[in-house]
């Protein structure tokens, strides 16, 4: 077996100059997810969340983004899941796409809010109908005997909605948007000598500046 210590990969596809990039952030994600979408690269939407426990320990998983909307990062969940307790309960938190085929990753901190319930309407009407009985079914992040328990909860939405394409919304399921107060981009060069350009809200203002790698 090959050590893993011994595993490199030397980054020269691309740089990142602080003088090209968009005086926005949300304008310069939006630049580099869209090269993402033409390189089409496996799940360009899926990101780090990570969030803080009750008691000071982090905890993260992947998302999906699901939307750029007034400025903020919208994904969405179980209210009454680890995740959706968590930001309720303390609303900082943070994001990292990691997009390796374009030697790229953007790191996130923002603070957490429900979008307006008519936004998790609209995006819950739009999901597959399995998608929509599953939010219904699954008592997200709780101890579970076995999967029958998720099957027979399943059955039982199906015959509850029984004729109905559209199944409304549950209460506990519905959107978060991040809004955020620091964005960086690492593009990765050679030798580990990586670009990294990081936008940082103050008084309500972007500043630009470079970090060392």
């Amino acid at each position: 077996m090959k050590s893993i210590a011994s595993i490199r990969k030397d980054y020269t596809l691309a740089t990142l100059d602080i003088k090209i990039v968009d005086k926005n952030p949300i304008k310069q994600f939006e630049r580099w997810f869209d090269d993402a979408m033409k390189s089409k690269i496996v799940e360009p939407t899926a990101m780090n969340l990570a969030t803080i426990t009750a008691n000071g320990r982090p905890s993260s998983r992947i998302v999906l983004l699901k939307g750029i909307e007034q400025n903020q990062f919208v994904f969405y969940t179980n209210y009454q899941s680890q995740k959706g307790v968590e930001l309720e309960d303390n609303p900082n938190c943070a994001l990292t796409f990691f997009w390796p085929d374009l030697e790229r990753q953007i790191r996130i901190e923002g603070v957490a809010t429900r979008v307006p319930a008519s936004t998790s309407d609209d995006y819950f009407k739009s999901r597959p109908r399995g998608s929509q009985v599953g939010a219904w079914a699954s008592p997200q992040s709780t101890l579970i005997k076995d999967r029958k328990i998720l099957e027979d909860r399943v059955a039982e939405i199906e015959k509850r909605y029984k004729g109905k394409e559209v199944l409304p919304r549950p209460n506990q399921w519905g959107g978060f948007g991040v809004a955020p107060f620091e964005i960086e981009f690492w593009q990765g060069r050679s030798s580990r000598l990586h670009d990294r350009i990081v936008y940082t809200k103050v008084d309500q203002e972007w500043k630009i500046n470079r970090l060392a790698p």
